[in-house]
């Protein structure tokens, strides 16, 4: 049976909770690889709306076990507000797993990043204020915290005596902040150790496992390619790897037993913080977009950058990611548009560029190229086959296939789990 990554091909928010959604009981894990509690996924079930930034969107289905795999890094205080706030309205979460191997983000990792983000001013990167990248640099500098380390008194006091020497001295001689004890920071971070010690398992065998047995492992990316510390849009990215090798490091499950890449893509783009976005609107159409869409932060509020669908920029994610399919949403927001513009290339200093650049400096004086499609004014939320939807709206759908050069399976027309029209099958 197939293990399929899905994960975002522009700068997040695609809706890969959705298309991760459309899968159904036919998946048994669910697993997230990367990020932390700076996603944000958002789901609308029979009418309800769930939103969850740590814990996979296969919570909601009763058939897949959940899984928090070690390219993660946790606030375990937000982990148990979403699983209090999931298992009130219903939501088992009893079977969630959690990787020893996983990194915790400690009270000092958020205190930090936000007053590094104030004191950048003009020069910040727009990160969320979560303690992600902190967290992260802790983990490559050998000095992090690891779930395991939660159930052993020794390692952690010496784990956190060690990090604070180093992180008094930034927060007090640098930022004007008040030094920590390493008492509240312990004691913080053991305030859930009871709770999480039954979730906690070897989730790189538990995964291989369940492929040697045939099982279904999905995995779930949070963010987006160009949000990839290696391949993303630097400096303005997050501190992980949310594309599809990512996948690989961050359970480890090797490259070879990995069968479908599900790239998710808005019918336009969006993004949210700072960092070039050529083909971003300033105009109506761009407030248009934004009100239509929801367009603001699941997990920040933030209203969210919008522009015209660019093609270099989810062309380049399916390059770099192999994708075998793309599953686009949101096309319903695009209906009443009689013409819509679509990205097909770049003009740098009178230069036209068919992919995208390979400098940041080129790719910061980009000025989209436009290429018009006819729109549509029909309401398509209550399409289901691809011939039910207008005809304007299905040439939008092919020459987007054409441009990125990856197969369209899947269309999202509504935000409702039904609300999507399948074109191949994902599995």
């Amino acid at each position: 049976m197939p293990s399929i990554i899905v994960m975002g091909a522009q700068w997040g928010d695609e809706g890969k909770g959705k298309a991760t959604d459309q899968l159904g009981d036919r998946i048994d894990f669910c697993v997230r690889y990367s990020g932390g509690n700076n996603a944000g996924h958002t789901l609308v079930v029979n009418g309800e709306k769930y939103a969850m930034h740590l814990l996979p969107s296969g919570m909601l289905n009763p058939n897949a076990i959940p899984v928090i795999a070690n390219g993660v890094v946790i606030d375990l205080a937000v982990l148990f507000g979403e699983i209090d706030a999931l298992t009130e309205r219903g939501v088992d979460c009893s079977t969630l797993q959690v990787s020893a191997n996983a990194h915790v983000i400690a009270p000092y990792h958020t205190t930090i990043d936000k007053v590094s983000e104030r004191f950048l001013g003009k020069r910040r990167i727009g990160t969320t204020g979560r303690g992600i990248g902190p967290t992260y640099s802790d983990k490559i500098n050998r000095m992090g915290i690891r779930v395991q380390d939660l159930f052993d008194p020794e390692i952690l006091r010496a784990k956190v005596e060690a990090s604070l020497e180093q992180k008094n001295q930034i927060l007090v001689k640098i930022y004007n902040r008040r030094a920590m004890e390493a008492d509240d920071v312990i004691e913080a971070l053991t305030a859930y150790t009871d709770r999480l010690r039954p979730m906690v398992t070897d989730t790189t065998r538990l995964l291989n496992d369940g492929l040697d047995e045939g099982k279904v492992v999905l995995f779930e990316g949070a963010q987006a390619h160009h949000l990839d510390v290696d391949h993303g849009t630097y400096p303005y990215v997050t501190s992980s790897n949310p594309t599809a090798g990512g996948a690989c490091t961050g359970t480890g499950v090797g490259p070879t037993r990995i069968d479908r890449v599900v790239g998710i893509a808005k019918a336009y783009t969006t993004r949210v913080g700072e960092g070039p976005f050529p083909s971003e609107l300033h105009d109506d159409d761009g407030e248009r977009l934004r009100q239509a869409g929801g367009e603001f932060g699941v997990t920040t509020g933030r209203p969210r950058r919008c522009g015209w669908f660019d093609a270099l920029v989810v062309e380049s994610a399916a390059t770099a990611n192999a994708f075998t399919d793309v599953f686009l949403t949101k096309l319903d927001i695009l209906s009443g548009w009689d013409r819509i513009p679509v990205c097909v290339a770049y003009d740098v200093n009178g230069v036209r560029h068919d992919r995208m650049p390979m400098t940041q400096a080129e790719f910061a004086a980009a000025t989209p190229i436009y290429e018009e499609v006819d729109g549509w004014h029909e309401d398509i939320s209550g399409c289901r086959e691809f011939a039910d939807l207008p005809v304007k709206a299905q040439d939008y759908v092919k020459r987007l296939e054409e441009l990125i050069g990856t197969r369209i399976s899947g269309i999202g027309v509504g935000p409702g789990r039904e609300q999507s029209v399948m074109v191949h099958d994902l599995l």
